[in-house]
């Protein structure tokens, strides 16, 4: 343990974890977000094909646990294919994929919830489909994808806390290690909440920013 005086001379064999929890958060996030939108915008397209493959990811990875799906893609998926991810790229691509089945639908209804004048207008216009999405509703409807995708990053955030099973030494394995050692768990749990809560406090402050830097000058009555 460090000179720092209880419980904070925890802190620096705890903090050995806490740039793997980052990593796989924001590798997490980043493959969250690529695949919500894809398939967000899959479940609204023409082709049933497209819709059927937006369909069947959102089924199977969000109602599948997290937990058995890291225990799939790492230990399964080895002995079927003959090929396997090390444990953290398994952890970013799992944790990714099953928050991002909650993004795809948060996409599709933020879409939805776009007026159906502002279709008639882009048609108006005579803008293709394609043009129509990406210039009048997607800007729109992203405004409003912005406080669930917040509370999706949270998720994240949590959820790495499993890819301790599968062997990656995050902030919670290296608490477990740290209690195996000194059975001081008031301290260390007490220590991993405190943590934990101050990350996700950043990734809500983050997205409050984007929000409103999003929102600048939308509503109001359009003033801008």
């Amino acid at each position: 343990m460090s000179d720092l005086p209880p419980p904070f001379d925890l802190l620096p064999f705890l903090l050995k974890g806490l740039h793997i929890t980052v990593i796989i958060a924001l590798g997490g996030s980043a493959v969250a977000i690529v695949m919500a939108v894809v398939f967000g915008l899959w479940s609204k397209s023409t082709d049933p094909i497209l819709r059927w493959f937006s369909a069947a990811y959102i089924t199977v990875f969000r109602g599948a646990s997290a937990l058995i799906l890291l225990y799939w893609f790492y230990f399964v998926m080895p002995e079927l294919t003959g090929f396997g991810l090390d444990a953290i790229t398994t952890g970013i691509f799992v944790l990714g994929a099953n928050v991002g089945a909650y993004g795809a639908e948060v996409v599709r209804t933020s879409i939805e919830s776009v007026s159906k004048g502002q279709y008639q207008a882009a048609a108006a216009l005579n803008l293709s489909r394609w043009q129509t999405m990406r210039y009048v509703i997607f800007p729109q409807a992203v405004l409003s994808m912005v406080p669930p995708f917040g509370n999706l990053m949270i998720e994240l955030l949590k959820g790495t806390a499993l890819v301790s099973t599968i062997t990656v030494t995050d902030l919670t394995m290296q608490g477990m290690y740290l209690r195996a050692d000194t059975h001081r768990s008031l301290e260390i749990f007490g220590l991993l909440l405190v943590i934990y809560f101050l990350l996700s406090s950043l990734i809500t402050l983050g997205f409050r920013l984007l929000e409103r830097r999003l929102s600048h000058g939308r509503d109001y009555g359009g003033g801008q």
